[in-house]
């Protein structure tokens, strides 16, 4: 490997996010339970956050609007102003969480800054990760921080476009097969799964993903003996 540049994803990679996800559906099927299971009322919403990706992309803020929008559907538009006003609660609670740094997070990037060119490469809300990469105390370790709209091939080739490198000089670390890691494969770079204990259901593969520029590690401290090799 001739690696110049070391991409981490941000959330539920660097630091907890989806479980705070999952706390706020439950509330929202909480609030709605008197029109439908609370199944069914997670499939609802769900369907109404893929439906809006296109249009209001990933991050919290799309999830407020969908979550307004699903419970407008499921009541027939019958929903009260408090209904709303508790949803627009729940996403300001979940703007305002604490940053919960992963094990062994600080520990690698220390190990690695210096030696690479480290760069944040994520989903979500501009404003959202930059509060967040902030308030981690993380930001001094990045050369870069780059918040996509999504992470397809094209969206990587951008990003390597703007890095001034070729894609075999590129390795990423993240938590999603879907997003961190079989884009980065396809484009030609390396790419390691450290995988997360819950994973929203969009970014959920059902295949095994083999290939020689890819590894799985049970911890992000893993990474370090792979791109620390004497």
């Amino acid at each position: 490997m001739n690696l110049k540049v070391i991409a981490f994803d941000a959330d539920d990679t660097l630091f907890v996010n989806e479980p705070y996800f999952e706390e706020t559906e439950k509330k929202f099927c909480g609030l709605m339970e008197d029109y439908l299971s609370h199944q069914s009322l997670s499939q609802e919403l769900f369907r109404t956050e893929i439906q809006n990706l296109p249009v209001y992309g990933y991050g919290i803020k799309a999830y407020i609007l969908s979550m307004i929008e699903a419970a407008m559907k499921i009541s027939n538009n019958t929903i009260s102003i408090e209904i709303v006003e508790k949803i627009i609660q729940y996403g300001k609670e979940l703007l305002e969480k604490p940053i919960e740094l992963l094990d062994g997070v600080e520990e690698t990037l220390a190990e690695l800054h210096g030696k690479y060119k480290l760069v944040v490469a994520t989903k979500g809300d501009l404003k959202d990760q930059q509060r967040k990469l902030h308030d981690s105390g993380l930001g001094k370790y990045f050369h870069h921080i780059e918040v996509m709209s999504d992470k397809q091939v094209l969206d990587y080739q951008k990003l390597i476009g703007r890095l001034e490198i070729k894609p075999e000089e590129f390795f990423m670390i993240g938590n999603s097969l879907k997003s961190d890691v079989l884009p980065v494969l396809q484009m030609g770079g390396y790419a390691v799964h450290v995988p997360f204990h819950t994973t929203w259901a969009h970014e959920r593969i059902d295949h095994k993903v083999e290939h020689p520029n890819f590894k799985t590690i049970e911890k992000i401290t893993e990474v370090l003996p792979i791109l620390l090799k004497k």
